[in-house]
């Protein structure tokens, strides 16, 4: 066998995983994009691929008046914000810290990042839930806000990597100009970081838009729902997969629309940390 008998057999085998891929991505989003403009009528006649007709958007509208979809947006946004915000500056300072300075029991600190890294989640729940009590913040925003934020150690030596790659030799020249460690730290290291922010909000936001598990938890009131967590109260009342299709097409949305607007930047975000100049 020749190689370019062996080269067709391998892009043969190569499109074809890739293709079969693809349609195991897509065909379940597709399913659910059709069914949510379709009838209970239409559902029940099978053929969940084909297109609607009529085309109804019944679904959505029903959706949006018995779903509390515009409650759970807003408390899914306002848990972005606020954890996006706090987990950058607080990652970003740790992660100088660690790259810049030298102090005794460093490590130590290094190794208790790790292990908490390797530590599985559901270990800490009770600890977390009766501490989450103790202080009051049950069923309030900040309970899995301040989960999402101390549970993030990956983003720690995300920075890091970044920072290292920062020749020292600028923070030099600007101790001798008279500037803060601050200073150096939020006008010449962060804006130089910003690849490393944008790709680590981007995946953090859509980390938190689709977790259940958390909110659902920590938030069980209606008044406190975020999108997920509406959808998973709307599957128990709702008795048609077109009204439920509808409902996971609008959790969805936002995520897929965050990831067409800034898949660039996830992707340069990622290879910038992994070369090192």
């Amino acid at each position: 066998m020749n190689s370019r008998v062996k080269k067709l057999i391998f892009d043969i085998f190569n499109h074809g995983v890739f293709v079969i891929a693809t349609l195991i991505v897509i065909l379940p989003l597709l399913l659910v994009l059709l069914s949510s403009f379709k009838t209970p009528g239409q559902i029940a006649l099978g053929n969940h691929l084909s297109f609607p007709s009529p085309f109804t958007l019944e679904n959505y509208k029903e959706v949006f008046e018995k779903g509390n979809v515009l409650v759970g947006a807003k408390n899914s946004f306002l848990l972005v914000i606020g954890t996006v915000v706090v987990n950058v500056i607080l990652s970003s300072m740790v992660a100088y810290s660690l790259s810049r300075f030298e102090f005794k029991l460093k490590k130590v600190y290094f190794l208790f990042f790790s292990l908490a890294m390797l530590v599985p989640g559901f270990i800490a729940e009770i600890t977390r839930f009766g501490i989450i009590g103790k202080l009051g913040l049950y069923d309030t925003l900040f309970a899995p806000m301040i989960i999402y934020i101390s549970t993030d150690i990956l983003q720690i030596y995300v920075y890091k990597q970044f920072i290292d790659q920062i020749p020292y030799s600028l923070d030099e020249s600007a101790r001798m100009d008279g500037c803060s460690y601050f200073t150096i730290y939020w006008k010449i290291i962060f804006p130089l970081i910003l690849p490393a922010t944008a790709t680590l909000i981007i995946l953090k936001s859509v980390d938190i838009l689709n977790d259940m598990y958390t909110p659902y938890l920590y938030m069980p009131s209606a008044e406190n729902v975020t999108l997920t967590t509406m959808l998973m109260n709307y599957v128990g009342r709702s008795g048609s997969w077109a009204k439920l299709s509808a409902a996971i097409v609008l959790v969805m949305l936002p995520t897929i629309v965050m990831y067409l607007i800034f898949k660039k930047k996830i992707l340069s975000g990622i290879v910038a940390g992994a070369v090192k100049e």
